[in-house]
């Protein structure tokens, strides 16, 4: 385990599954080592050079293939060797990744990124077996297989004049989310639900208050308002006690209470005081 740890891509498969993505991971780290001309025809390497590209390789060999290649100790002869063996798989894997190909439409995804992911596989594929698969090829697969149900979202998209295919995938990435968060929303509150305004309620409900306590103060003109003698005696808001001016006889002398309504605001349960309530009983 300590030695699978360290390498640095995946070892070749001794059935040869992994052969064309490993061929091309190898060709790549023995550029970066300096080492890429030691598996060219007709090199001038150093044994040096060719030991390190050999020990290398080796590293990232199945079990079985290192057996069967011990005493191969040209790094260009290995290369040789695993292509004449693994090569053929092309045959196989080509057909297949062409009919994945036809057959990639955009509409049959979930979401934009699985289909980026399924195109580039596809491509990816293409390109190993000796296919050329050009950013024109992308966006016309692309293109071509958007929803009936989009044709004039395709046809927009074309306008646009992408040049090449991450120009046209970003566009719909970003298109993607702001949709998915549009629905969100969405779906979190409703068309016409928005909630009342709190502080517009309390604001409401303190006014009607402050109205309700005005208005009640009359009613409380029994206690507040009793006096004894005088000739006059007026409520907080226009209304007034105008001595009588009938007989003199005790029982004919109450008071007439004037109120004018519209000081209330019009409101139709207006608690109207007698005489009787701002004078002690008469006998």
């Amino acid at each position: 385990m300590s030695n699978l740890s360290k390498l640095e891509f995946v070892a070749l498969d001794i059935t040869g599954r992994n052969y064309l993505s490993w061929v091309l991971d190898a060709e790549i780290h023995l550029d970066t080592k300096g080492l890429g001309n030691t598996i060219i025809q007709g090199n001038e390497a150093s044994n040096q050079d060719k030991a390190k590209a050999m020990i290398f390789f080796r590293h990232h060999l199945h079990e079985g293939l290192k057996t069967e290649y011990l005493t191969v100790k040209d790094p260009l002869e290995l290369r040789i060797n695993l292509k004449d063996r693994y090569d053929h798989l092309k045959l196989t894997v080509l057909p297949k990744a062409r009919y994945q190909w036809i057959h990639l439409r955009l509409q049959d995804f979930k979401t934009v990124s699985e289909y980026n992911s399924a195109i580039f596989k596809v491509s990816s594929l293409l390109k190993l077996c000796g296919d050329t698969i050009t950013d024109e090829d992308l966006l016309e697969k692309t293109f071509s297989t958007f929803h009936a149900s989009n044709v004039v979202l395709q046809q927009q998209y074309r306008e646009k004049g992408f040049k090449k295919y991450s120009e046209l995938i970003t566009c719909l990435l970003v298109a993607e989310q702001n949709n998915t968060l549009l629905m969100k929303n969405h779906k979190a509150r409703p068309t016409r639900s928005a909630p009342f305004p709190k502080v517009n309620v309390v604001a409401a409900y303190d006014k009607f208050e402050r109205k309700q306590n005005n208005y009640c103060g009359c009613g409380r003109g029994r206690n507040n308002y009793r006096h004894y003698g005088g000739n006059k005696l007026e409520n907080n808001k226009g209304s007034q006690i105008n001595p009588s001016k009938g007989p003199s006889n005790k029982y004919d002398s109450k008071a007439h209470l004037a109120y004018k309504d519209d000081d209330f605001g019009g409101l139709a349960n207006i608690t109207h005081l007698e005489a009787g309530d701002f004078f002690e009983d008469i006998d």
